[in-house]
Order: C-alpha cells, then structure tokens, then sequence
C-alpha cells in the first residue's frame, strides 16, 4: 500500500505556466464567462477564477446549440479547461474562486435547462460536474469567496476548496436539492459530512435550509465571515487577505501538507501518520526547507522559491 501511495503523493514537476486569458469557447458570447487572472507585484502567486456568466447568475448550465438541438456543456467546461491549464503550473501558490455577478457566487444548476434534459443528457451533465468538482482539488490551496447566493452545485463548488470565506449576512448557502425532488449529486453528499459531521450534514441535507454567512460560520462550514460592503465584494477581500496569508510560506511544503491532510483523513490514524511520513520525506530535500532553516539561524524572512 505504501509503495503506491509514494507514486501517488508526489508532487508534479514544473510546467511551462500558461498566459492570462479568459477560457471562453466560440459559443459564448460577450465577456468570457470563465475568466483567469494572475494577480502581479506583492500578490504574485495568488491566481483568481472569476465566474461571469451574469445571464443565469453563474448557474453551473449549458448552452442550446440549436442547430443540433443538443445542449453544449460550455461554462463546466470553460472551468474544467482553465483547471487543467493551471492543475501543474508550480508558479500558482493560491487558486482564488470569485464571482464577476453582484450578489451570486454560483446559483447551481440551471434548473430551466434541467427540465428540458433526457435522461441521458442529466447523466451526462451530472459525471461532468463531479468531475469539475474533483478537478478543484487542486494542488496549491483553494479558497471561496462567497458574496451572495452559493446553493446547491455552487455550495458543492465552494465546498470542494479547501477554505472558505462568505459575506455574513449578504451570502445565503445550502444545499437545497430536495425541495426540488433531487439529492446532491456533485460530491456534496460526501464533503459536507466531512466538513461538519455526518448528524448535522444529514440535518442540512434533509431539511435543505439556507444558512447566512454567519450560521455557516457558527457551525464551521465557512472559515470567515465578514460583514458585506457596498460593492458587494467584502468575502473576496477577507479572501484575497487569507491568500496573502499563504503567499509567503514555503509552497512545497504548503501543498504537501495538503496532500497529508486530504489523503490522511480518509484512512485510520496508522496510515494517516504513513502518509504525513511519505509527504515529510518528499520535502527533506527541497532548497527552500533549507532556506527556511537558513533564514532562522540568521534571523531573516526566508525567501522561498517552490524548489
């Protein structure tokens, strides 16, 4: 078991790191709705997804192609490309997800469109969100900026980062499936339990409530709760705040650490300590462990550089 989880746990190598640019295809019209930013100056590292599709309030849809009178799976997708264009990049120390829409962060699934899928086309749309959502287990840390309405596939979304912070009482969340005769279906079901335990993610799933900024702080869905400003972007700042947090430690070391933590609790505490030891092992060697030794001795901020 170990010897596989060794290949497993390793860190990819460097990959040439893609230009700042929108993922939208030749469908979409207008602005992208998908769209990458990598932030420069003292907050280079930190890259942003923003969700700008402003028509369905960020509702993770398709678009009718008529022609063929088939839907087109465009904004998952315009997502998915962007992920994977960024998934090895070691330049991106934090991944920020953010809306371009005042007062949505992600509405879900667009149930207009839902209701005019086959069979077929539901299960095809709902395998291709749960690939999305896999996908944002990305290997530099992720954070959710919540200013507005996160419900359902966008709670999913947001759950599947690593941190989250929401507006307190502007952000309205919950995974609200069954009052539309549906379950969650995007990892939902298996994130929320681990996030808050199994009682209380079968209440909120059960009784598909809606919670405020500050309830899902209260209870520990999110990490932050701030009070909203009236550009209705006061979650992205205390987010882009925590990302700065990140910014300057040693970024091996920061995604290793999350590969302990993420492979770790799915196993007993035994093989939880094996792969923290795998993932130690990994940053013996690396410059910056020595450069953080380095900096101590000598009292000076160390300055890392991901090698």
């Amino acid at each position: 078991m170990l010897r596989a989880l060794t290949g497993a746990l390793r860190l990819p190598g460097p990959w040439s790191r893609p230009p700042t640019r929108g993922c939208a295809s030749d469908a979409a019209a207008g602005d992208p709705e998908i769209q990458v930013r990598a932030l420069a100056a003292a907050d280079q590292g930190i890259t942003e997804i923003l969700m700008n599709r402003p028509s369905a309030c960020n509702a993770l849809g398709n678009v009718l192609v008529s022609q063929a009178g088939k839907y087109l799976m465009v904004f998952p997708v315009q997502l998915l490309e962007a992920l994977a264009q960024l998934r090895e990049d070691q330049q991106v120390r934090v991944l920020l997800f953010r809306s371009g829409v005042k007062g949505v962060f992600c509405a879900g699934a667009d149930l207009k469109e839902r209701e005019q899928m086959s069979e077929a086309e539901v299960g095809v749309f709902i395998h291709r969100l749960r690939g999305l959502m896999n996908e944002i287990a990305f290997p530099a840390p992720t954070i959710a900026a919540m200013d507005g309405f996160a419900l359902g596939g966008g709670l999913e979304l947001a759950l599947a980062c690593d941190l989250r912070v929401a507006a307190a009482s502007s952000a309205v969340m919950g995974l609200i499936e069954t009052t539309r005769g549906l379950l969650p279906g995007a990892g939902g079901t298996q994130r929320l339990p681990r996030c808050l335990g199994v009682a209380l993610a079968k209440e909120l799933i059960f009784t598909g409530r809606r919670l405020s900024g500050a309830q899902a702080q209260a209870l520990g869905l999110v990490n932050h709760a701030v009070a909203p400003n009236e550009e209705g972007d006061a979650a992205y700042h205390r987010a882009l705040a925590l990302a700065q947090e990140i910014l300057p430690q040693a970024p091996i070391a920061v995604r290793l650490g999350k590969v302990a933590i993420d492979r770790g609790i799915e196993v007993d505490i035994a093989s939880g300590m094996a792969i923290e030891g795998i993932c130690y092992a990994q940053n013996i060697p690396t410059r910056d462990r020595l450069e953080g030794m380095a900096a101590f001795r000598e009292k000076r901020p160390p300055q890392f550089l991901g090698e």
